[in-house]
């Protein structure tokens, strides 16, 4: 369940807030749809619910805040606008790194790919997905971690007519199983069709909190709409027949040749531009939209289907109606088999008539003695429940119901749809049956009637049940199975995403395999100068160059762990940016170590054996201080890795990270050589020396002799300028890290 209390919005100068004191429910087990043209505050609800927009308000789901629940992607699956995800990735790919990082097994990722129908794609790009592809994989994405609330964000935008009832079929399937289903639509039509609940904003206020019937009721309402060249002259006609039948008919032209009648039907309209031979180009029936405020004083969970009042039955049956009748007979169409009303005026089109001698009619009343039973017939006095539309006979007893056409029961009624007639029938109440005269047989010589109707194939929204089904239609829809089992919280589990976000795209392959190439190249061109030593003729290092090739490219990797988070937000989804978690930072800086030193491995492997198929063995001898000038080249490449992924956290931008790794051979080391070149007033004490001297014991395996030569790899100019980069660096993303958790 979801309780939003008193969400409001933080306003922008003088303008007003796009959320004011929102507060609804979304109950558990129903499909609740927050309805609001653009621009009415939806989206902004949903982010204040979701903690990702500052405002006031709070919104518990199960009764916990957002901020209070530990992992709240396992409670709330979202879908906001497009997949985040890099365009070069897998379908595949992108859910199985999704569950490395919500902590679900591998296998999840193609059990939800089965339940939303992509594992025909699974192999594609997310960049070459259609719409309806892209919307499928949202839900997928949502559907991931096993939620128990969806809130979505208008999911069925842009969507064909098929991709939309698939959508909200899987949506009431997830209510159906004891889920909470939110989400936001601009068309009410829509909103009736799907919905359980509706909860319509205007103006970022709420303005009705409906159920779906009486939403569909006091909001849509039945009309026909007709495009004719001659759109004037039918309305006049559409206007005196109304007149002379005393019915309530409301014409509204819309512009052009489009009209919108309401309380008649199309078998009414289409009769009467035939008879005065009027073309019609369009005729159909539809939901007219009454606005937002339309239901803004319907009750909300315990209103009933209304009863046409007994004022409003007498004004439809008797010479002169009053004004307040006539407007009660506006809330819907007449009803197609209605009796003729009493006074002046046309011959009606279903007339009963007079009794006297002929044939047996088609369609007649029972006779009272035996016989075979006719075609049509109205059924026999009898207990049995009450009818919709009854004409009685003056007298006492029940009387006998005429035939009414009722929609065709062979095709599958949607959940929450409201179903569509050409008209719906009122209920008429006792005083008025003593104006309706008793019934008598058809003649034979009129119009037969209509075959029973058959729902609408299209995507057209119907009218309004009497009462909201409790349980959703059967679908053939299937969510993916439950996760029974969540594995605890490790530290492999950032890992383990990091591995799938960096290996899931070419990036990494294409930059390692141009900064192999670039390098063997420098180092076949330093040999031919000449002039250039032997370590940085394997590092593939000129003199000119601040930095090496394998050491740009360990930067800019480092720099793409960040980058493409912030380009493409895969995580942000359900926390509104990159989450800046202390886990994510070292898994980012153990995978960058670990690609930079294989990086660098790989460089002066392919340098060498580049030097030795060209040159010989003369250039690639082993130097004899060999492991110091290994270390130092692995720590310059991890160094310029780690500076590469601070940078782009600190400032969210790969751009900005390749930029520092840059900026410290060509701005940090000129400062620290500069500081170091003076002259000194005392001279350093052998480190060796002074170790031995304040630790007794001795160190296993030389240890003082390796921690000297890290030290006096840092007091080298580059080296020390790295390590200050570094820790600056990461100080600066610590910083940013605790101002975003004060916010």
């Amino acid at each position: 369940m979801i309780e939003a209390i008193g969400l409001t919005s933080i306003p922008r100068k003088e303008q007003p807030p796009a959320v004011d004191n929102v507060s609804f429910e979304a109950h558990t087990g129903r499909v609740t749809a927050l309805l609001g043209a653009p621009g009415a505050g939806k989206t902004t609800a949903l982010r204040l619910m979701l903690e990702l927009q500052r405002g006031r308000g709070i919104t518990y789901f199960r009764g916990r805040p957002l901020h209070g629940i530990p992992h709240p992607a396992h409670e709330v699956g979202v879908l906001l606008g497009d997949v985040p995800g890099h365009p070069g990735r897998s379908v595949r790919g992108h859910l199985r790194m999704l569950c490395a990082a919500s902590g679900v097994p591998a296998r999840r990722a193609d059990e939800v790919l089965e339940a939303v129908g992509l594992v025909s794609l699974r192999d594609e790009r997310l960049g070459t997905l259609s719409r309806g592809m892209d919307r499928r994989l949202g839900l997928a994405c949502a559907l991931l971690p096993d939620p128990h609330t969806l809130v979505l964000d208008d999911p069925a935008r842009g969507l064909a007519v098929g991709e939309r009832r698939w959508l909200y079929d899987m949506l009431r399937e997830h209510a159906a199983q004891g889920g909470t289903v939110l989400c936001s639509t601009a068309d009410p039509k829509e909103a009736a069709r799907f919905a359980d609940h509706v909860v319509t904003l205007d103006g970022g206020r709420v303005v009705a909190d409906q159920r779906a019937a009486d939403f569909a009721r006091t909001r849509l309402r039945p009309r026909v709409v007709v495009r004719s060249p001659h759109a004037a002259r039918l309305s006049v006609l559409l206007a005196q027949r109304a007149r002379s039948t005393q019915r309530s008919v409301e014409v509204v032209r819309e512009g052009g040749n489009r009209l919108c009648v309401y309380g008649s039907t199309c078998a009414e309209v289409g009769e009467t531009a035939f008879r005065n031979g009027i073309v019609v180009h369009q005729l159909a029936d539809e939901l007219g939209d009454m606005g937002p405020g339309a239901g803004a004083g319907a009750e909300t969970s315990t209103a009933q289907e209304p009863q046409p009042s007994s004022a409003a039955i007498d004004a439809q049956s008797g010479p002169d109606p009053e004004p307040g009748a006539a407007a009660a007979l506006d809330s819907g169409p007449e009803p197609e088999f209605a009796p003729p009303a009493s006074g002046p005026g046309p011959e009606p089109e279903f007339a009963l008539p007079a009794p006297g001698p002929g044939p047996e009619p088609d369609f007649a009343l029972p006779a009272s003695g035996p016989g075979p039973e006719p075609e049509f017939a109205l059924p026999a006095p009898g207990p049995g429940p009450e009818p919709d539309f009854a004409l009685p006979a003056p007298g006492s007893g029940p009387e006998p119901e005429p035939p009414t056409l009722a929609p065709d029961p062979s095709p599958e009624p949607e959940a929450a749809t409201p179903a569509l007639d050409c008209g719906p029938e009122p209920e008429p109440s006792a005083p008025a049956a003593a104006a309706v005269p008793a019934p008598k047989a058809v003649p034979a010589a009129s119009t037969t009637p209509e075959p029973p109707q058959e729902a609408p194939a299209d995507d057209t929204p119907q009218a309004a049940p009497s009462q909201q089904p409790t349980t959703p239609r059967p679908t053939t829809v299937a969510l993916p199975p439950p996760v029974l089992v969540r594995p605890a919280p490790t530290p492999l589990r950032p890992v383990r995403y990091e591995i799938r976000r960096a290996a899931g795209v070419a990036t990494g392959y294409i930059v390692g395999a141009c900064v192999l190439a670039v390098s063997a190249l420098t180092a076949v061109l330093l040999a031919r100068i000449g002039h250039t030593p032997q370590p940085r003729l394997l590092a593939a290092w000129p003199v000119e160059l601040p930095l090496p090739p394998a050491a740009l490219g360990a930067g800019l990797l480092g720099a793409l762990a960040f980058g493409d988070e912030f380009r493409h937000p895969a995580l942000a989804v359900d926390r509104g940016t990159v989450p800046r978690r202390l886990g994510l930072l070292t898994a980012k800086l153990f995978v960058a170590s670990l690609t930079a030193l294989a990086l660098a491995v790989l460089t002066v492997g392919c340098t060498a054996e580049v030097l030795y198929l060209v040159y010989g063995s003369e250039l690639v001898a082993l130097p004899a201080d060999w492991p110091a000038l290994t270390a130092g080249w692995l720590a310059l490449v991890t160094g310029c890795a780690w500076a590469g992924v601070l940078a782009a956290g600190v400032f969210r931008s790969t751009t900005a990270g390749l930029a520092a790794v840059v900026a410290v051979p060509l701005l940090v080391v000129p400062a620290v050589h500069k500081m170091t070149e003076g002259p000194s007033a005392r001279g350093p004490v052998p480190f060796a020396g002074r170790l031995k001297d304040g630790l007794p014991p001795r160190w296993p395996f030389g240890g003082e002799q390796h921690l000297e030569a890290l030290l006096r790899l840092l007091a080298q100019p580059v080296g020390g300028a790295m390590a200050l980069s570094v820790l600056a660096l990461l100080c600066a993303y610590a910083f940013t890290g605790l101002r975003s958790r004060v916010r």
